[in-house]
């Protein structure tokens, strides 16, 4: 029997991406194997969001043809789109495929082995209007499954590579995301996240649906349990979609709205389409409506022309509106986005002293809202049990506070009421509520 192995880099979408493909092998009768195995074939999920991307994008293609010199190796995704004469130039690969046409990837591998000669499969992203349709139904040892909605982007941040490596936005038909939400549930999954690029643009280019009622649609299948969304942006939240989603009982109060910097001067350079007002404006609808609701947020700091004013602007505003987390990343400059170009690039030593400050701010804040939840129960969803305690299960309260408890029964894939007593390494403890 032939053998794959799959490596991603990145973001949930191209997990799910990698996931659908490792289906699309299994149906032709490969095994999959570890990264780290030896295998006839080795697929590589790139990323080019950040350098660090590109280069470990690199490095784990020739890490690739080490380990089977006689190997397949097929790189795929961001890196490849917007790259392609790069990753043509690895002399360790034999097949590259951009962000469309990944489907194909198994019918190419067997086009290799006959002829011999490397493919290039790397379309004009910019022309492609019609979603490719990439499945997943099952995903062996989880609880939580991603369901990819919507592709591309079309808001060109002036600091983002991502509208270039995935085109416009193309929505998925909601026929084919209901069909793959049963086939889940049927499979035993009580929780969906709807992932994509760019979630709150689903839609746009379909006339007669939007996000809201998609998920309406989404709400009424039975057996599902738990539906969460990936990043928003805070232009979509009104009072309309509040009140929609204060109505559907299933969707998780935890929002990961997207914010980037708490400056309106470094906002607006960003290209980003709110400002601070409308950024406060939107997180007080939520938390005015929504019970004990949890807001996450990626902040860039170093961006160009970010003085100390502007980056104290910012970290005040995080520091006020009180996430539950925060994820934050250095500004690093993509070659072909107008950041790049920019002047008054900050020097690295201050991008990593503001990274510093600014994740000291989020782990304070992080354990502040932590505190704020003992003594309340609420429903966790049990995934698994840690790696050196097999009777410590951990799980995930719908706001997505990761929990953990004590357990001798087998729990795993219940949704059970737990009271939370304390606090340890960023996890709630607690106990099952008889």
């Amino acid at each position: 029997m032939a053998t794959a192995a799959f490596y991603t880099l990145g973001c949930k979408v191209n997990q799910y991406e990698t996931e659908a493909l490792i289906e699309l092998f299994k149906d032709r009768g490969y095994e999959i194997v570890d990264f780290g195995d030896y295998a006839d074939v080795y697929v590589i999920n790139t990323c080019t969001v950040t350098n660090l991307g590109d280069r470990k994008s690199r490095q784990m293609i020739r890490k690739a043809k080490k380990m089977n010199p006689s190997s397949i190796v097929a790189v795929v995704g961001c890196y490849v789109q917007v790259a392609p004469e790069k990753v043509k130039a690895i002399e360790e690969v034999n097949i590259i495929i951009g962000t469309d046409e990944r489907h194909r990837i198994a019918e190419l591998i067997e086009q290799y082995k006959e002829e011999q000669k490397n493919i290039s499969l790397v379309k004009n992203i910019m022309k492609v209007k019609e979603f490719e349709e990439l499945s997943v139904s099952k995903l062996e040892g989880r609880t939580r499954a991603y369901l990819k909605i919507q592709e591309g982007c079309n808001q060109f941040c002036s600091y983002c590579i991502i509208p270039y490596a995935r085109g416009p936005v193309r929505s998925r038909k909601p026929e084919n995301i209901i069909n793959e939400v049963n086939k889940l549930v049927y499979n035993g999954f009580k929780e969906i996240v709807l992932t994509g690029i760019h979630v709150a643009s689903y839609g746009k280019d379909l006339g007669n649906i939007n996000l809201l009622k998609l998920l309406e649609m989404v709400h009424t299948i039975k057996g599902l349990e738990r539906i969460r969304l990936s990043s928003i942006e805070p232009s979509i939240v009104n009072e309309e979609f509040v009140n929609t989603i204060q109505g559907l009982h299933k969707i998780c109060p935890h929002f990961h709205l997207s914010l980037q910097s708490g400056c309106d001067e470094t906002l607006k350079r960003m290209n980003r389409k709110y400002t601070t007002k409308d950024y406060k404006e939107a997180v007080e609808l939520l938390r005015d409506k929504i019970e004990d609701i949890a807001l996450t947020t990626d902040i860039i700091v170093g961006f160009p022309g970010e003085n100390d004013e502007e980056f104290n602007q910012s970290y005040h505003f995080v520091k006020e509106i009180a996430f539950s987390q925060i994820h934050v990343f250095k500004f690093s400059p993509r070659q072909g986005t107008p950041a790049a170009r920019m002047k008054d690039q900050i020097a690295p030593e201050v991008k990593e002293e503001r990274s510093r400050k600014m994740i000291e701010l989020g782990q304070f804040l992080q354990n502040q809202f932590l505190v704020q939840q003992i003594g309340k129960t609420m429903d966790v969803l049990f995934e698994n049990t840690l790696d050196d305690h097999e009777e410590i299960f951990e799980g995930h309260t719908p706001n997505y506070l990761k929990v953990e408890v004590h357990s001798k029964e087998d729990i795993k894939n219940q949704i059970l009421p737990v009271t939370f007593q304390g606090i340890k390494n960023h996890s709630l403890i607690g106990n099952i509520k008889n």
